[in-house]
């Protein structure tokens, strides 16, 4: 991939004693999510949009697949200081991936699987408008597994000879059974065993708007509403739903838009 516009590369989330500028750390690039520290009591917005601020400065926002308008960040002190950031998104360059042979039903859904793909969406449409107050999202995240990368974010995908929409995952492959693990601490939005695209499918919420999707689990070990901390076992690597083969496809949302999890994780270690 590509990168046209660099990383904005400040890390400093101890709340400084006297914050007189805004400290970003993420990268403002397609599928980017940045994230922020100001003084407490500030107000922050992107564009004519308001962000949630913690009580200790904290938000965060994020950038899809395809924006590449600029956007101005702009933070309201307590003490009626203003700071502006205009902020460029840097390009990336998408694979185009072929995959053929699936079955024609997963592909082209009947009437009676459109309902059920309907179910599916509102759940994870609802768990994805959340906007908890927690700042899980503030860790370092880890990888939820380990293995080979076997799909990236923002790839097209054409099934069959018929383009669909982009993945919007890293693909992570693994025997069926090997664990899944929570990236960061977060609460269980969704825990359902039978999605029909995703199979075995989690949504762990790290606040303000931040959640983790993990698709095509074999078993999901947790329930809706649990607290989880960062390294806590929640099921298993499958091959559930539409999916030609084990992996766990892991997805990041700022509500709407979709993250690249590769921009906020480290390099996998063995």
């Amino acid at each position: 991939m590509r990168l046209l516009a660099g990383l904005v590369s400040l890390v400093l989330w101890a709340v400084p004693a006297m914050a007189a500028e805004v400290v970003l750390d993420g990268a403002v690039v397609q599928g980017g999510l940045v994230r922020g520290l100001a003084a407490p009591g500030a107000r922050a917005f992107l564009d004519d949009q308001e962000l949630r601020v913690s009580p200790d400065g904290r938000f965060v926002f994020g950038f899809g697949r395809d924006d590449s308008d600029p956007v101005t960040l702009w933070v309201r002190y307590a003490d009626g200081r203003e700071e502006t950031r205009a902020l460029e998104v840097g390009l990336r360059t998408y694979k185009v991936q072929r995959i053929n042979g699936l079955p024609r039903r997963q592909v082209t859904p009947n009437p009676e699987d459109l309902v059920h793909i309907r179910r599916d969406n509102a759940e994870i449409g609802a768990a994805r408008a959340n906007d908890f107050a927690e700042t899980w999202f503030a860790q370092e995240f880890i990888w939820p597994a380990k293995g080979p990368i076997s799909g990236v974010y923002g790839s097209q995908r054409i099934l069959n000879g018929e383009p669909r929409r982009p993945h919007f995952g890293v693909d992570v492959a693994g025997p069926v059974g090997t664990p899944v693990v929570a990236p960061a601490a977060g609460r269980v939005t969704v825990a359902a065993t039978d999605h029909y695209y995703t199979g075995g499918t989690i949504v762990l919420d790290h606040g303000h708007g931040v959640s983790s999707a993990f698709l095509h689990m074999s078993t999901v070990t947790v329930t809706v509403g649990e607290v989880l901390a960062q390294g806590a076992p929640m099921g298993a690597i499958g091959a559930t739903g539409r999916a030609t083969g084990p992996h766990l496809d892991w997805r990041i949302n700022w509500f709407k838009v979709r993250i690249n999890p590769e921009t906020i994780v480290g390099p996998m270690t063995p």
